[in-house]
């Protein structure tokens, strides 16, 4: 099966699935990649973390300050969302810059928000 059905994105190298009233065959490994997925947004660290940088990229320093958690603790789940393509870094010089992966992610991360203040009344 070619490219059809796709179309290019505008988040570089990213080619999104165009549904189009077309059902996307789940396979049980596409489904269980799925579930391991959302399994990362499980632990309230990861997400407090990832809502740091929608505003821009930060480095460990930046997240520590600002979520006023360790180095160790910081750095541990910056691997794990790395492992899961939820972040990407860049270095300059001996300095690592986090920032979300793409325009997914934060996608996802504000409609989970949503949906939850859409749901629930906090004060």
């Amino acid at each position: 099966m070619g490219d059809e059905g796709k179309k290019e994105s505008s988040e570089e190298g990213c080619e999104c699935g165009e549904f189009s009233g077309q059902r996307a065959s789940l396979t049980d490994e596409v489904i269980y990649d799925v579930a391991d997925f959302y399994k990362v947004f499980g632990d309230s660290t990861r997400i407090k973390i990832l809502y740091a940088l929608m505003e821009g990229e930060l480095n460990v320093t930046d997240l520590v300050l600002a979520l006023d958690m360790t180095q160790s603790a910081v750095s541990h789940q910056l691997r794990v969302l790395r492992q899961n393509d939820l972040v990407k870094f860049r270095k300059d010089g001996k300095t690592v810059y986090y920032s979300l992966d793409d325009s997914h992610v934060k996608t996802l991360l504000q409609q989970g928000l949503e949906h939850i203040l859409h749901k629930k009344v906090y004060e």
